[in-house]
């Protein structure tokens, strides 16, 4: 029935997962009554078991507690692309006890839901899908600054994948130790192909590089040696 309805996937799963808590909720009550067992004959064991578990079970009870606060605030979504850590991925499911995430490597992450409500989170497409890319780009000294900037530039409104509003934009930042630094900002609307855009951009920077014999710059040492005495030279042979 929820396929048919116009609603995102991430809340499809958050009407069902509710709805699958309810049920068992009134199944239990509804089977605690055909036995005969009321609230006012348990309800002093039930306080007492509360006690005893709430000790061990803490941990379990607050992911739970913290699973339901995901549900109804919907800080993360089925579908968002998160950072929690040192981790990025998709959000693919969400249970009582922890958060599954998939990876850009195709690995799944277990992530308790406390983490989620009590620790930092990025959400990338948490009210709008458009995220960022920005990576510098270090030239050698004594290029043409404005032709590689021009440069960087096309190779990003090449990109199909780059938006062209907002335009992207290349910046002239820094004088590097070991080159100028240039950086390229710019919007795609999907986080999914984030990594291959990065690469297809790299590629084409690369390219256009080279075609206009621009270099780009490397980590180098000048060493200078001090002649005003001379140089002390031993020669020793091993035997």
């Amino acid at each position: 029935l929820l396929q048919r309805l116009d609603i995102s996937p991430g809340s499809r799963f958050t009407i069902k997962t509710l709805v699958t808590y309810t049920l068992i909720l009134i199944g239990i009550l509804w089977v605690s009554g055909l036995i005969g067992i009321s609230w006012t004959k348990i309800q002093w064991l039930v306080a007492a078991l509360s006690v005893g578990i709430g000790f061990g079970l803490q941990e379990i009870i607050a992911n739970f507690i913290c699973g339901l606060i995901i549900l109804f605030e919907r800080p993360i979504r089925i579908g968002d692309v998160v950072t929690i850590g040192d981790t990025d991925g998709v959000v693919t499911r969400i249970q009582i006890r922890a958060t599954t995430i998939r990876n850009w490597d195709r690995q799944e992450l277990l992530v308790p839901n406390k983490e989620f409500i009590t620790g930092r989170l990025l959400n990338w497409s948490l009210s709008d899908r458009v995220s960022r890319i920005k990576f510098p780009i270090g030239i050698a000294y004594g290029s043409d600054v404005d032709l590689a900037m021009k440069l960087v530039e096309e190779a990003a409104k090449e990109n199909s994948n780059v938006l062209d509003e907002p335009a992207p934009y290349v910046s002239f930042e820094e004088f590097g130790d070991n080159s100028l630094l240039l950086y390229l900002r710019c919007f795609i609307e999907y986080n999914d192909n984030r990594i291959q855009t990065i690469t297809g951009l790299h590629k084409a920077i690369d390219e256009k590089f080279r075609d206009a014999d621009i270099s780009i710059s490397f980590p180098q040492r000048d060493i200078h040696l001090d002649t005003s005495t001379p140089l002390e030279i031993n020669l020793r042979k091993d035997t």
